[in-house]
């Protein structure tokens, strides 16, 4: 088999419609070109072997014969791409591990095209004849799905996406041959991008060309008067603007330090609060951080002190509310009684994959996990349980069947509820005493990082 480079796509402002293109989902995840045979090879864009890392993915050589594809890692949470536990997987290196994470928090590979058949290259084939293609070469299997895409719409196919949580779309000319190693105009992404302003507190001195200028600027947002590092940006800056925007950075230096974080640079030069700067952002990270920010230019209408946290942080059911379109779905839109605080409920969701949801009442909010094999009634026992979206206090009544084509379609209904009592509730263990109809007596939940920031055990402790 031939050896092949991605073949690379350039941004695209805004969605379009066209006959002349098809619309697939952007999955944010790890792309890699699969060489199928009796053994199976997933290389990186910078030659770097992952199928050590994603050994699930072995399948494939059961599912196609002498093929080269091309596609995306992708681990999903909740019907969405978790790119944090995506990339740690594929940097973790110790066997066991690798099988724990493997069987706890498996990865897809979500295909795309087709390179090579049979020894056969089809790189100078249209895009549909090579989509025809890998239908016929590719059998999907548990780990392996083909990308589904359609054709014209694409102003509403990326509408459909950014609704589901998803990054955006990739549109890709229908007549357009595969072209190893080149950043096409044959191919477009469009990305959904969020904006915010941040008080400029500190720079890191720039390198080469922009020696006696600065690489990034520090961002710094405000909440009860203080700031909170968000990260730095480094890009979108007009070369003309770069000594004017030094300049008003040298006058503003002073020794003493604006943030403390343990993830500043080294290298940082503070300065007092005095320049905003408008950023566009992809998301925010776990722990807070912008994710891929670029900056749009300086707000002379805002002080830095207005530039408050609450921009980046989510409504409460702000994400509960953009999955759920409630001229169709049953399910509250929001409201309920908090009685004495202490809620509970467990709901049977025979959705996709039949799995159980408990719900604990914290803050206002039902805090919820899904439990895939259900809830552990005997002590010892354990569950994987997965966080997923605050839910508004009323879903603890709701019983109901959420339509076809609705996040979470299927039918819910209450397998167990009461009260509890919580005995610890920190970060990543949660301490409760149940009392249910079914189900009393003292349970842990532990979050389990080495899976992902949303994957927790679920324990029921002896009495």
């Amino acid at each position: 088999m031939r050896k092949y480079r991605p073949m690379l796509a350039k941004p695209a402002a805004e969605p379009f419609s066209s006959p002349d293109w098809i619309f697939e989902v952007k999955w944010d995840g790890v792309r890699a070109i699969a060489y199928v045979d009796a053994d199976v090879s997933l290389m990186t864009r910078n030659d770097r072997e992952l199928i050590r890392s994603f050994p699930e993915l072995r399948e494939l050589s059961g599912l196609a014969h002498e093929a080269v594809l091309d596609g995306e890692i992708v681990v999903m949470r909740q019907g969405e791409p978790d790119f944090q536990v995506t990339a740690r997987r594929a940097h973790v290196t110790d066997p066991g591990e690798i099988g724990l994470l493997s069987r706890e928090a498996p990865a897809n590979y979500i295909v795309f095209d087709i390179l090579e058949k049979g020894g056969e290259p089809l790189i100078g084939k249209p895009l549909t004849e090579r989509k025809r293609a890998l239908a016929e070469s590719l059998r999907e299997g548990k780990y392996v799905n083909i990308s589904r895409f359609v054709e014209g719409d694409g102003e509403g196919y990326y509408r459909l996406a950014v609704g589901r949580g998803l990054e955006g779309v990739m549109a890709k000319r229908k007549a357009s041959t595969y072209q190893p190693g080149v950043r096409s105009g044959d191919w477009l992404k469009i990305k959904r991008r969020r904006s915010c302003e941040c008080a400029v507190l500190g720079y890191t001195p720039g390198e080469g060309a922009r020696g006696g200028s600065f690489r990034a600027l520090l961002l710094g947002l405000y909440e009860g008067g203080k700031a909170t590092y968000v990260g730095k940006v480094g890009s979108g800056f007009a070369d003309q603007n770069l000594q004017q925007f030094s300049d008003s950075l040298h006058r503003l230096e002073t020794g003493e330090a604006q943030l403390s974080s343990t993830s500043l640079p080294k290298d940082v030069r503070w300065v007092r609060p005095g320049l905003v700067a408008e950023v566009e952002y992809q998301n925010v990270t776990r722990d807070g951080m912008l994710r891929a920010p670029i900056f749009r230019g300086l707000r002379i209408d805002k002080a830095p002190e207005e530039c408050t946290l609450d921009q980046i942080k989510p409504d409460e059911l702000g994400e509960y509310a953009s999955r759920r379109d409630f001229a169709r779905s049953p399910e509250p839109r929001g409201g309920g009684d908090t009685g004495k605080g202490n809620i509970y409920v467990v709901q049977e969701h025979h959705a996709t994959h039949l799995h159980w949801d408990l719900r604990l009442e914290r803050d206002g909010v039902l805090k919820s996990w899904a439990v895939p094999k259900g809830l552990p009634e005997k002590p010892g026992e354990r569950r994987l349980a997965v966080q997923v979206e605050d839910h508004p206090l009323a879903y603890a009544g709701f019983e109901g069947t959420i339509p076809e084509g609705e996040y979470g379609a299927g039918t819910v209904k209450i397998w167990d509820r009461g009260t509890y009592e919580a005995l610890k509730w920190t970060e990543d263990k949660i301490e409760v005493v149940i009392n249910g109809g079914r189900l009393s007596g003292q349970y842990e939940l532990i979050r389990f990082r080495r899976a992902g920031e949303k994957e927790w055990l679920l324990f029921k402790r002896r009495s």
